[in-house]
């Protein structure tokens, strides 16, 4: 959560600006939220789905008052609690039962496959950890509602709902973290939108159930970001820059290099 507490409190001037009026009734606000996705080629039938009988979390809004954007914690005391041996061989496991799938990867996006295996394991353990289970919809209008980052989460929810739009997820798997987080290696949907690709070639982006898509993605958000194949990714290096579209934390930065170094065997 730590990823989204910097990535949230770093891109708030950045958003576009939206017609839905934070606070007040919420029945009001999510009304008005229908109508700007109705502005952005949104079905009825989508719309109506996704708004259907929807209600404010206020646990979404406790855990986002309790966030953070620093950070207490050295480097060592960090890596040692996300990188211990348990994780580095079950990294290596899948480095080996991927092989041809990251192979494939590394040609097209030119990233290596330890550093997509590395932020795999640190965002969901392999996609065996927790992915979050709450609705997507209602934790992303309960966010937009609340004043303090209203333009980012309207943004954030009209991008879920052009993600059941296009057929990528059905509602009933919209589910993810506390600021709306989806899938494997946790995307914002802005950035499933942006950077999703359908490698396993079904013709939907499945960031929750298809391994393919879910490293290929991680991958092309890298190389978008202007990650370079053959370079060091180090701290201080173009590549370790590259990663701030990851995650803005130097911290972090420097566990996934940590992690994939280990995975790499140096």
């Amino acid at each position: 959560m730590f990823r989204w507490a910097i990535f949230l409190s770093a891109v708030i001037l950045s958003t576009p600006v939206y017609a839905a009026r934070c606070g007040g009734d919420f029945n009001t606000f999510v009304a008005a939220m229908s109508q700007e996705a109705r502005a952005a080629g949104i079905s009825e039938a989508v719309i109506s789905q996704a708004f259907a009988g929807v209600t404010q979390d206020p646990a979404v809004l406790a855990f986002d008052r309790r966030q953070r954007g620093t950070f207490n914690k050295s480097f060592e005391q960090y890596v040692s609690t996300r990188v211990g041996p348990g994780r580095i061989n079950m990294g290596r496991q899948m480095l080996q039962r991927h092989g041809s799938l990251l192979s494939r990867i590394e040609q097209k996006f030119g990233v290596p496959p330890e550093i997509v295996v590395a932020i795999w394991g640190l965002e969901s353990d392999f996609g065996k950890g927790d992915i979050g289970k709450m609705p997507v919809i209602r934790t992303l209008a309960t966010m937009a509602h609340d004043c303090r980052r209203t333009e980012l989460f309207q943004g954030e929810l009209l991008a879920a709902l052009k993600i059941v739009q296009r057929g990528d997820l059905p509602l009933r798997d919209l589910i993810g973290a506390f600021a709306g987080e989806l899938g494997q290696t946790q995307f914002l949907p802005s950035s499933y939108i942006k950077y999703g690709v359908d490698f396993d070639g079904n013709g939907h982006v499945d960031l929750r159930h298809s391994v393919a898509d879910v490293l290929a993605s991680t991958a092309n958000l890298l190389h978008v970001s202007g990650f370079k194949g053959g370079a060091p990714y180090g701290e201080g290096t173009p590549n370790f820059e590259a990663m701030r579209e990851w995650n803005r934390a130097t911290i972090y930065r420097k566990t996934i290099g940590y992690f994939a170094d280990r995975l790499a065997g140096r």
